[in-house]
């Protein structure tokens, strides 16, 4: 299948220019290919932020190689790194941040705002059909005060997915919600798996949860110690197994 992301030999060191230079990620080898359904745990200070942030592309590696969809992203630009991201990438954070001032509708629609630099109606229309999709279509002109925090963290899947990206984020997207709604969103992040075969790559503290991804990626003190593929029988369908 074919890689979304790669990582080779990537080291991320903080300080540097100055007395006091810490390395947090030292030597990452890590590919997430098309379709996967993955999992990255690890202890509190592992680097497990400092890891999708690299592979979100929000922050440069000291060294290595990163590539998005086979593309170096060596030598771009910050503009040339804007869009590679934005049109890639989807991310779902623990917290929605949602931007309060606009209903359910221009949040899901604002990434195509952003790419394309004003409202369209085909982006318009497509984010009907996403609010559609997370079971959100009659409160599309809702504003985020007015929806519960599982739906408001829906209607974040639902931005996330605006753009088609190849590669979805989701850096404890089910922390802060109670179980049930933390079990919905688990199983809307699959559906647009096995549907859309989006690559979709989780942080979270929750073994269980990880347990039910196709793949668990582990890092301590900023080393990968297993990527390995869950068990046969938690893997959801279309996860894609290590090689």
């Amino acid at each position: 299948m074919t890689p979304i992301i790669e990582l080779h030999q990537i080291r991320k060191s903080y300080g540097e220019g100055t007395p006091v230079v810490t390395e947090v990620l030292h030597g990452i080898e890590l590919c997430i290919h098309e379709g996967e359904f993955a999992a990255l745990t690890g202890p509190s200070g592992s680097g497990k932020s400092t890891l999708l942030n690299l592979i979100g592309l929000l922050e440069k590696p000291t060294s290595g190689q990163l590539l998005v969809a086979g593309r170096d992203t060596a030598g771009l630009d910050d503009v040339a790194i804007t869009a590679l991201r934005g049109r890639s990438i989807g991310f779902i954070f623990q917290f929605h941040h949602l931007l309060p001032g606009f209903t359910a509708l221009e949040n899901v629609m604002m990434p195509s705002i952003l790419d394309l630099g004003w409202p369209t109606d085909p982006a318009r229309e497509k984010a009907m059909q996403l609010l559609d999709q997370v079971g959100l279509k009659d409160a599309a002109h809702k504003r985020p005060s007015q929806l519960s925090g599982g739906m408001q963290q829906r209607v974040a899947v639902a931005r996330a997915l605006s753009l088609s990206p190849r590669l979805i984020l989701a850096d404890e997207p089910t922390g802060n919600l109670d179980t049930h709604s933390a079990n919905d969103i688990f199983e809307l992040l699959q559906s647009v798996n096995q549907t859309q075969k989006s690559a979709c790559l989780i942080v979270t503290h929750d073994p269980a949860l990880a347990a039910r991804c196709g793949r668990q990626i582990q890092i301590v003190d900023g080393q990968l110690l297993s990527a390995a593929p869950a068990s046969a029988e938690a893997a959801p369908p279309g996860a894609i197994p290590v090689a």
